[in-house]
């Protein structure tokens, strides 16, 4: 685990040096440059004389050769890779061409733009994160993207790491993909307790139990080639078939290759991690900021009694028409109906915080959200839904309790705690419940 660690360290250096801008040696002379232009006299720069058409010539050509040179053959570049490294120079370009777009966009002033309807989903769409890849707030589909190129790129530098992450990440199906894992390591213990016997050092491609639990999987061909195994065509009963060889050097180099095993075993995928999208508005209906009660967002008892019954009447006839099984496997179709919902919670002075949530995340959850955003996060609140009902089952999920696909929640502090205070302070808590970083970002619900 320390090495994964160790891997991401290294990245988050990689692009702080990065930022820093070119380096220089301890005795270079450095001429800084004011910022209100260069000193009287001065020109500010430095002319340096045009190369002429022969020195252009050389440097080009040693440029090629040193480029030459610093190729290591040993180093197996997968295709995909390769894909990923081209992928990466058009995003650029595409990237300067845009920049280039908005900057005389910027000159020419606004265009009138025109939409056939309103762009509802635009505002609330579904966005992913993943701060140890990038900082960038994508969806789902371009930040699983963004993964597997980072992931790609990384195979000259870290193959070992790189390649073990990517069996663990782009793979579906965890109960296949740890026999996958288990296979490799069988690999491996079988070479580190035999390092000299040829048959442990050979994987015959077409065999039939490596295509079923190995090669299949994307990134293994990566770990083989990062253990140092290289493919060949080698005899084989009565004609010729490849194989995975790793050199017997590689093999007598028993630390490192247990090394790469404990890597395997302690890679865990990376994961997109769903964005909540926090959003604050001002109160949707008037502008009242009063310190409103608990009993304000409560509706009456026989009201409440009115509802159950109406419910109880309404399940009772479907009853008599289906059987178990129908009312069954109709919870479940609703159930897996929606992938996610959108929460606003109303706090007592009107004002909302919205966040989304997948519809199978617990309560609980939706509880931490608030508890993050509010200023006493200590104090103990309670959840209740439009018709009064308060949400105190924090292990279900929210589609059980439906609140999916949205649903408006009231916050209000727990009236034990509250009377607890008052009759310590002679008043009951007021002033914002959000923290004021987030209150800051509060902006008008358009309806």
């Amino acid at each position: 685990m320390s090495a994964i660690k160790r891997f991401f360290q290294k990245k988050k250096l990689d692009v702080k040096f990065k930022k820093a801008g070119a380096g220089h040696t301890l005795t270079e002379e450095r001429r800084v440059q004011s910022s209100h232009g260069p000193r009287p006299g001065t020109s500010g720069h430095v002319h340096k004389p045009a190369p002429t058409g022969a020195s252009k010539t050389a440097g080009e050509a040693a440029l090629a050769r040193m480029t030459q040179q610093q190729r290591p053959a040993s180093v197996q570049t997968s295709s995909r890779a390769i894909k990923a490294q081209v992928r990466r120079e058009l995003e650029s370009e595409k990237s300067a061409q845009d920049k280039a777009a908005a900057a005389k966009a910027a000159t020419q002033g606004p265009n009138e733009v025109y939409h056939e309807s309103a762009p509802v989903l635009s505002k609330t769409g579904v966005f992913y994160k993943c701060p140890m890849v990038t900082q960038h707030i994508l969806p789902k589909q371009d930040m699983e993207g963004c993964i597997e190129e980072f992931l790609l790129t990384q195979l000259a530098e870290e193959p070992e790491m790189a390649s073990a992450l990517m069996i663990l990440t782009f793979n579906k199906h965890p109960e296949k993909v740890k026999v996958c894992i288990e296979t490799l390591c069988k690999y491996l213990d079988n070479i580190i307790s035999n390092p000299e016997e040829e048959k442990f050092r050979k994987i015959r491609i077409s065999n039939k139990a490596f295509q079923e639990r190995v090669a299949c999987f994307k990134g293994t061909e990566e770990f083989i080639q990062a253990a140092g195994f290289e493919q060949k065509i080698l005899p084989f009963q009565d004609g010729e078939q490849e194989f995975y060889v790793l050199t017997e050097e590689h093999a007598q180099d028993t630390e490192r290759l247990s090394t790469l095993k404990e890597i395997l075993i302690a890679s865990e995928p990376i994961k997109p991690e769903l964005d909540r999208g926090i959003k604050v508005f001002h109160p949707s209906v008037g502008a009242s900021k009063f310190d409103l009660s608990e009993e304000f967002y409560n509706i009456t008892n026989e009201e409440i009694k009115r509802e159950q019954q109406a419910r109880a009447e309404t399940t009772e006839k479907l009853g008599m028409l289906r059987t178990k099984a129908m009312r069954e496997r109709d919870e479940q179709r609703e159930l897996r109906r929606y992938r996610y919902t959108l929460l606003r919670i109303r706090f007592p002075d009107g004002v909302i915080l919205q966040g989304t949530f997948r519809a199978h995340e617990k309560l609980s959850a939706v509880f931490e959200f608030i508890r993050e955003n509010i200023v006493n996060e200590w104090m103990p609140f309670v959840l209740s839904t439009g018709t009064g009902q308060k949400l105190t089952e924090e292990e279900c999920s929210l589609v059980e309790l439906g609140l999916a696909p949205a649903a408006v929640l009231n916050f209000a502090w727990d009236q034990t705690i509250m009377a607890e205070i008052t009759a310590q302070q002679g008043s009951s808590q007021r002033g914002e419940v959000l923290k004021p970083e987030i209150v800051n970002q509060i902006q008008s619900l358009s309806l």
